[in-house]
């Protein structure tokens, strides 16, 4: 590896330096480590560096599906997975532009996966929505509202960010109010 340094003389500023080395000891600097031990180089993780150039052909990715995942729902498809649910569906409105909207986000997914069997939760988007948003008073992002047999649960309403903990707490206020009726 060749430096060069621009001259100083009318410059002011300290030296630019330049490396004139070509790109594969650069990779191959990269691709070694200096072992205090053994007092000698060794290469690590070439394999990796090489899964990276070389990605497997699309064909052979296979699509996951997660098991409770939040589904987003419109106006159109709101009464046959909402009204016409077997099981209680929570219903979160939310916005792209909604801060506290995306703060909660991880944990409404991981109640979905977690109350998989015993509840749907299902997203609806605020600004795609006027009329749902209108027919349900939906003052405030994110509102969370749970339907049971095509009714909204009464005091079911919850307006505002929450915790993980009482996220579930919530629910399962909400669910075992259901179970007692």
């Amino acid at each position: 590896m060749r430096i060069a340094f621009a001259p100083t003389s009318s410059n002011p500023l300290p030296p630019v330096r330049a490396v004139t080395s070509p790109p594969s000891s650069i990779i191959h600097n990269a691709l070694t480590s200096y072992s205090p031990s053994s007092s000698r180089f060794s290469f690590r993780n070439k394999v990796c560096l090489r899964s990276r150039r070389n990605p497997p052909p699309p064909s052979s990715v296979t699509p996951i599906k997660c098991a409770g995942a939040v589904r987003e729902v419109d106006e159109n498809l709101f009464p046959s997975v909402v009204l016409k649910s077997e099981i209680p569906v929570l219903v979160e409105f939310v916005a792209t532009w909604c801060g506290p909207c995306r703060l909660i986000a991880p944990a409404i997914q991981s109640l979905a996966q977690e109350y998989e069997e015993k509840l749907t939760v299902v997203k609806v988007d605020h600004d795609s929505n006027p009329r749902l948003i209108e027919k349900y008073k939906v003052y405030g992002l994110p509102m969370l509202i749970l339907f049971q047999n095509g009714q909204e649960v009464p005091g079911s309403r919850r307006e505002g960010a929450i915790t993980k903990v009482k996220l579930k707490e919530y629910v399962d206020k909400l669910l075992e109010s259901l179970s007692t009726v």
